[in-house]
């Protein structure tokens, strides 16, 4: 059952899919290894919610998705590597494009990864691994994802720069407070002290729904996006101007809304590629940090 999310009640904005260039699979539904304590859609080893795409049906939509002229594609969850078809739907979409699998690099295999080297050697396109880390000390991290998971997740990097993969870690701010430089500074240490001599870091902001809402707080009410706001916006910013997101219940406009029910816009993607407004609050961070779930084209922070 869908957990009811934080939405506008008064007329709000609306943005039309101007390009679909990025696609996404929320590939391990809502199932993890980890429950943490931010997670803006509550994953954990015991939430079904959503459940797993198998290889043929991220096959279908592949197909489908080379007349629609998808440029990039990406894999969340949940934890995508609890998935058993996952080294598989990344063989397969390295076919169609650039991949990327969001993960919390706790549950790698080699022989997964021997596999995916190979693959990606054999493609004209990257295969990018996101690895999710809070903290740059076991404190920090352990205290938002769980104990252990730091040593785990580093453990992860390793495995991966030992394969040949250069992981971006993706850091969610867990701290109003946070100072973003020296945040990304002690990830740049911690990469560069594991393996990772050319480090990438992804600093991401607070969504304020599902576990993050116990945590810290929800959203407040000024935190909306008004027709106002976007006079002047370039729309471009936002994810849902240009992806869609599939899970085993449909299509929907992006991966931060999965469980809103309104944000489901069809059973295909030739069904969802009409206009959506702007009406929950997490559309207000979207709008703020601009599409920040996707890999950013221009200015990453490599260092």
């Amino acid at each position: 059952m869908a957990i009811p999310l934080p939405i506008l009640d008064e007329p709000a904005p609306s943005i039309a899919l101007s390009h679909l260039d990025d696609l996404w699979f929320q590939v391990a539904g809502t199932l993890c290894n980890l429950t943490c304590r931010h997670c803006f859609i509550s994953c954990s080893p015991h939430n079904h919610s959503f459940g797993f795409l198998s290889l043929d049906a991220v096959r279908r939509v592949l197909d489908e998705s080379v007349q629609l002229g998808v440029k990039e594609y990406y894999f969340t969850g949940g934890e995508p590597f609890l998935n058993r078809d996952m080294t598989d739907i990344l063989e397969r979409t390295l076919l169609f494009g650039p991949a990327t699998v969001l993960t919390n690099g706790t549950v790698f295999k080699v022989e997964w990864l021997e596999r995916l080297a190979r693959a990606e050697a054999a493609s004209p396109y990257s295969l990018e691994f996101r690895v999710s880390i809070d903290g740059y000390t076991a404190e920090a991290n352990d205290a938002v994802r769980g104990p252990g998971t730091f040593d785990r997740a580093l453990r992860g990097v390793r495995q991966l720069a030992a394969h040949g993969f250069l992981p971006i870690l993706t850091v969610a701010r867990t701290d109003d407070d946070q100072n973003d430089t020296a945040l990304f500074a002690g990830f740049v240490d911690l990469l560069r002290a594991n393996g990772c001599d050319r480090p990438r870091v992804k600093i991401l902001p607070t969504l304020r729904m599902g576990a993050e809402e116990d945590r810290q707080r929800g959203y407040r009410d000024e935190e909306r996006i008004t027709p106002e706001m976007m006079e002047e916006y370039d729309p471009d910013r936002l994810i849902c101007s240009h992806s869609r997101i599939v899970s085993d219940h449909g299509v929907h406009v992006c991966p931060i809304l999965i469980e809103a029910p309104d944000a489901r816009l069809g059973a295909a993607l030739a069904k969802s590629l009409g206009v959506y407004p702007l009406r929950h609050r997490a559309c207000f961070t979207c709008y703020q940090y601009g599409a920040l779930c996707a890999n950013p084209s221009e200015g990453r922070r490599d260092a």
